[in-house]
């Protein structure tokens, strides 16, 4: 078969997947709506610079108190850096979603925020029992993400269907 027949069948099959409905639409949430979100999943992705260059992590999380907590290591590229900066934190985003595969309707939430290493003894307790690695490998320290920017978008069809 040509490539030419093959762009013909191509442009003549209909797309009959179920995300096939169409362009969808992108609403804003307002930042209570995306922090409910946010809550409600465990897994999102951090965002900080190592290198000076951007670097991406898949991290499970919990929210306390309108804060995001997330368990790191020691010699952590994020434990580090949040040790370095001190009280005041780190720049990092935290980024996490809920998209249909299929269908590819959903919501997306970004927060921009300080992150800085929890000391607290009782507070890391806390934060231990509330939250479980999923990695085979020593958390002894959490980050704590307060929130200074928070954006979300929730993907609908155009008659506002989630």
């Amino acid at each position: 078969m040509s490539d030419e027949s093959v762009r013909e069948i191509t442009m003549t099959v209909p797309d009959s997947r179920p995300g096939a409905l169409g362009p969808r639409q992108s609403v804003a949430l307002g930042s209570a709506e995306a922090l409910r979100l946010l809550a409600g999943v465990s897994v999102g992705r951090i965002v900080f610079t190592r290198r000076a260059l951007p670097t991406v992590r898949p991290v499970n999380h919990v929210m306390d108190g309108g804060a995001i907590v997330i368990r790191t290591h020691e010699g952590g590229a994020l434990t580090l850096h949040a040790r370095d900066a001190g009280a005041t934190g780190v720049v990092v985003a935290y980024e996490a979603d809920s998209i249909d595969p299929d269908t590819h309707l959903g919501w997306s939430v970004v927060v921009t925020g300080y992150a800085s290493l929890v000391t607290d003894a009782e507070e890391l307790a806390r934060y231990r029992s509330m939250l479980h690695p999923w990695v085979q490998q020593t958390m002894d320290y959490a980050v704590r993400i307060r929130p200074g920017l928070v954006t979300g978008i929730r993907l609908t069809v155009p008659d506002g269907t989630v």
